[in-house]
């Protein structure tokens, strides 16, 4: 019994097998933006600075 594979998936994975290096490439421009390290200051700052939102963000403010 063959089990279910999505369009998505086979896509996926034609991909990658035409293009081998993308695996590396992914990684790198995953540590551009989301593999980064936040000192304990700049993080603080981050919290202290955020502005709370309003429960109804989409209306004005009367």
């Amino acid at each position: 019994m063959d089990m279910y594979e999505s369009e998505h998936t086979k896509f996926m994975r034609e991909l990658f097998k035409k293009n081998p290096g993308l695996a590396e490439k992914q990684k790198e421009a995953r540590a551009i933006w989301w593999d980064k390290k936040l000192d304990k200051d700049e993080r603080k700052r981050f919290k202290e600075s955020k502005i709370p939102q309003s429960a109804y963000v989409y209306f004005g403010q009367k």
